[in-house]
């Protein structure tokens, strides 16, 4: 059954990247009370000049409430939840103090077990997981750059109903799906083709489908989540090979999240991409040498920007 729920929404971006940005600035345009939480820089360009969105189909800005606090989501009925997975407990300690009784955590993030880590740090708390298909980029504080798409699947909770409409009505193509694990999965298996070796190459996806051995290194990989999928007794929807074709085709310039992370000098979320195959296979008893390898390999590249980094602040 589906709770009401005021109108407008009032929302927070725990996590005010590129992908929380755009789905915050999408409701915001719709009228929808937005806060955005963020890093100081991005908060100070937000609150100067709106948040900039540089799409397909507009470029204006729009203009919300920022803030670095995350106690900012004090009072909010929805919470776009979008930070690194390498944050997700933390970031969900945050902001625990501080949520309203009845308010839904919609997790916005890469990899497949977010919203169970979060749950564990938010008893009593509504969180559902959601699928992501979005092709974003901060482009400088406050500014944010569409590529294309933009569809989300939600999970089934008290306020999913509502808040996909919400979403849709804000022009956000959303459904509720039953079987929002196999579309995490789904996803997975897109990230763990397309980001170590998009972020390895410093190649956008358009461009990395065309040089040699990348097609057969990614039938490998995708093989090899497949096998871990089916072995973890998940279900993966759709024509898994179309999709993965599907997203050099629809978002050409677009490099991975994981490439946008090392050319920044930040840590990657590939533990929770390839390194999440490679470990439950290892639990499963499922080889995965492919996704082993471009693991490691990003690992590396991760260390060495680690390494440069003191450096390159001296």
């Amino acid at each position: 059954m589906n709770a009401p729920l005021p109108s407008p929404l009032q929302v927070a971006v725990m996590g005010a990247g590129a992908v929380g940005c755009f789905y915050g600035g999408m409701l915001a345009r719709a009228g929808h009370r937005v806060t955005l939480i963020g890093r100081p820089q991005h908060v100070q360009a937000v609150e100067a000049h709106g948040l900039r969105m540089e799409t397909r189909h507009f470029d204006e800005a729009v203009r919300l409430d920022a803030s670095t606090a995350a106690s900012a989501v004090a009072g909010a009925d929805l919470v776009l939840f979008a930070v690194k997975s390498t944050d997700t407990e933390a970031a969900g300690e945050q902001i625990r103090p501080h949520l309203a009784p009845g308010a839904l955590v919609l997790c916005l993030q890469n990899g497949v077990d977010n919203a169970e880590r979060l749950r564990t740090v938010l008893p009593g708390h509504a969180v559902a997981a959601a699928v992501v298909y979005v092709a974003t980029e901060m482009a400088g504080p406050g500014h944010l750059r569409h590529h294309g798409r933009g569809e989300l699947v939600i999970e089934p909770s008290p306020h999913s109903g509502p808040v996909a409409q919400a979403l849709i009505a804000a022009g956000v193509p959303t459904e509720i799906s039953d079987n929002v694990r196999g579309a995490l999965w789904a996803k997975l298996i897109l990230n763990c083709a397309y980001n170590a070796l998009s972020a390895l190459g410093r190649t956008v996806y358009g461009e990395l489908v065309q040089q040699p051995g990348v097609a057969a290194v990614m039938r490998d990989v995708v093989a090899e989540c497949q096998a871990v999928a089916q072995a973890d007794g998940v279900t993966v929807p759709g024509d898994v090979e179309m999709a993965v074709r599907r997203i050099a085709e629809t978002m050409p310039g677009q490099y991975s999240s994981t490439a946008q992370d090392l050319m920044r000098g930040k840590p990657s979320e590939i533990d929770f991409l390839n390194g999440y195959v490679v470990r439950r296979g290892d639990a499963l008893g499922v080889p995965t040498p492919a996704n082993r390898a471009l693991w490691t390999a990003v690992k590396l590249v991760e260390r060495r920007v680690a390494d440069a980094a003191p450096a390159a602040g001296a």
